[in-house]
């Protein structure tokens, strides 16, 4: 079922409602970001829930498509919504996602350098994020270095 592709043809580029789950894979004290092929930005692994799955088993799902890796136990780390969760595409289709975000240290798999949507995974440390961080998850992604409090709601 693919719920996103049946909706644009409902509804073109219209803005669509979505819920994305992305998880925070830490590795000793180092977050994996991927290099998007869109946008030329890094962030974390995740997508869209699609219909009838929890947010766990999206966020689960979306990171092995993305990195090869499957994850162990999650934690609620935040849940953000807003402005800075609108995007529209280069293709012209408009998105507002509210974005529930995991965080996990336990995985296992094979990292997956290259697929559809990422050119690269790499780790990074707290004090040296990329400066190109993808705009609607700089955010998440700083209260993560910050070490902010869980889970942040904003």
């Amino acid at each position: 079922m693919n719920y996103i592709r049946n909706m644009r043809e409902l509804i073109g580029h219209e803005t669509l409602f979505t819920v994305g789950c992305g998880v925070i894979i830490e590795n000793e004290g180092c977050i994996l970001l991927q290099h998007r092929t869109d946008e030329e930005n890094w962030c974390i692994p995740g997508g869209v829930m699609e219909i009838g799955e929890t947010f766990e088993q999206t966020a689960k799902r979306e990171t092995y498509e993305e990195t090869g890796l499957d994850i162990g136990e999650l934690k609620l780390f935040g849940i953000y919504s807003g402005e800075s969760c609108f995007v529209q595409y280069p293709n012209k289709d408009q998105v507002y996602s509210v974005q529930i975000i995991f965080t996990t240290t336990t995985f296992s798999g094979e990292l997956k350098q290259q697929g559809i949507e990422s050119k690269e995974h790499l780790f990074f440390r707290k004090n040296e994020l990329p400066a190109n961080l993808n705009p609607r998850q700089e955010q998440l992604i700083r209260h993560w270095a910050e070490n902010k409090t869980l889970p942040v709601i904003s």
